[in-house]
């Protein structure tokens, strides 16, 4: 990767001196639903890190030499100045993680480690229910740890979780957690070597460690791996945060296609597919309640209390073929949900629609969004931070703009609703559902007992 990176590099370089010293040279961008003109985050600047760790091999900070370049952009936090080292490089700019004091009472706070903070943040933040994740360091003995010397500290690299918990559980975020590492690997994880880099779950009380323990027995028993997990469980130790240009590394500006470099090159993506397949964000795990459908599963975990003397009808749903489908809908509709199309910006009345109530599947009904997680995103489109459940909807990689993105289809009709992207509220997740308006249907808030969907009106 050594060799790789350093033609990458020089790249990099050669395209900046044509562009402009000291500016990103933009090689990949976003396309939203509405292909919209974005704005580029400039990169935080990062420190010219050298692994002065002895007799340790620290994969990531050699790849990091190899990509890091000369520039003189400003971090959220401070300027960084290659020229002087004492001038606090590296330092934290928050301290201990246990101020709760600071988080929203309704909220509450996890550790887990699973390698590389940047990518653990990244699948973390596209999980509902989540608020935020920090990247940080803990288990170690030093006080005021940074990226040059929290390995010699004793360190490992972990993130904070900060979660609503009536939306997601404990066990929940443990779970994608394990679900997006190699949590068989004992001594790192894919190229990223050393205990720094291996797995772990921390907890507070004697129930956490109980979830914990049967969560493990419970995967190693029936779970898809070859070898039993090596998730290292651990009290919960005091949290460092990470220096200021690590946070939200997978999407800042420069740092964002060096990310990507990383990760693609790293083998983690290969490794998940493998054994999960595209069902990496979510807490569902296959084996479980066989005797029960997926769909009441999903209710049930979102504390929604199903009467189990009916049946709801969008269970029943069954899609017909495309040719009838063609006939029934109108030629917008069709075109956007069976073919993946985009209907224009400012066109669909709900993008204004705020009343209370929920959005569902306009072929199955099945519920999809609440009036409680939309808003005014701007694009023309109805948008939402988050599904009315965690498994409301599927997500499916998207190549067909020559970038990556992630589409959203409803999970019983299988219709395309539209894309998600991380640019939403980021005190709420982050996360924006970009959905075409002619894919949903309104149920008001009064109309929702009478049309079935009573049982979903502790979500509005």
């Amino acid at each position: 990767m050594d060799f790789l990176s350093g033609i990458f590099s020089s790249i990099m370089m050669f395209l900046s001196g044509i562009f402009g010293i000291g500016e990103p040279v933009i090689t990949t961008f976003e396309i939203s639903d509405s292909i919209p003109k974005q704005e580029v985050q400039q990169p935080n600047t990062l420190p010219n890190e050298k692994d002065s760790k002895k007799g340790v091999d620290n994969s990531k900070n050699i790849f990091m030499n190899n990509m890091n370049k000369k520039d003189n952009s400003t971090s959220k936090s401070k300027k960084v100045n290659e020229e002087n080292d004492n001038e606090m490089i590296g330092m934290p700019v928050k301290a201990d993680s246990n101020e709760k004091n600071l988080i929203d009472e309704k909220y509450e706070t996890m550790l887990v480690a699973g390698g590389c903070f940047w990518c653990v943040e990244s699948d973390l933040e596209k999980v509902p229910g989540i608020i935020e994740v920090i990247s940080g360091y803990a288990g170690g003995q030093s006080k005021n740890p940074n990226y040059k010397n929290y390995i010699e500290g004793g360190h490992r690299e972990v993130v904070k979780v900060v979660y609503d918990p009536e939306k997601i559980s404990f066990e929940d975020i443990l779970i994608v957690a394990m679900k997006t590492t190699d949590p068989t690997d004992d001594d790192g994880t894919f190229y990223d070597r050393g205990n720094q880099y291996s797995a772990a779950f921390f907890y507070e009380t004697p129930k956490e460690k109980s979830i914990i323990d049967k969560l493990i027995a419970e995967v190693n028993e029936f779970g898809p791996y070859d070898k039993p997990l090596a998730i290292d469980v651990e009290e919960r130790p005091k949290f460092w945060s990470a220096e200021d240009y690590h946070q939200d590394y997978y999407k800042k500006g420069f740092s964002k296609l060096k990310y990507k470099y990383y990760r693609n090159g790293s083998g983690r993506d290969d490794f998940i597919k493998k054994y999960w397949g595209e069902s990496v964000h979510d807490p569902d795990l296959p084996w479980r309640n066989k005797n029960t459908t997926t769909d009441e599963n999903n209710l049930q975990s979102n504390n929604i209390k199903i009467n189990n003397d009916k049946k709801y009808s969008w269970l029943n749903y069954k899609k017909t073929d495309k040719d009838i489908l063609k006939s029934k809908l109108d030629k917008l509709t069709y075109k956007v949900t069976q073919e993946e199309g985009t209907e224009r910006a400012g066109t669909s009345p709900l993008d204004k629609n705020y009343e209370p109530g929920i959005y569902v599947d306009v072929l199955s009904g099945e519920p999809l969004f609440s009036s409680r997680d939309k808003f005014n995103s701007g694009t023309g489109w109805p948008s939402f931070t988050q599904p009315i459940t965690n498994d409301a909807v599927v997500k499916k990689e998207d190549k067909r703009l020559f970038v990556t993105r992630t589409e959203i289809r409803s999970k019983i009709a299988d219709n395309h609703l539209g894309h998600v992207f991380n640019d939403g509220p980021t005190d709420k997740g982050g996360l924006r559902y970009c959905m075409n308006g002619v894919a949903l249907k309104f149920i008001p808030k009064e109309e929702m007992k009478e049309k079935g969907y009573g049982d979903f009106l502790s979500e509005i």
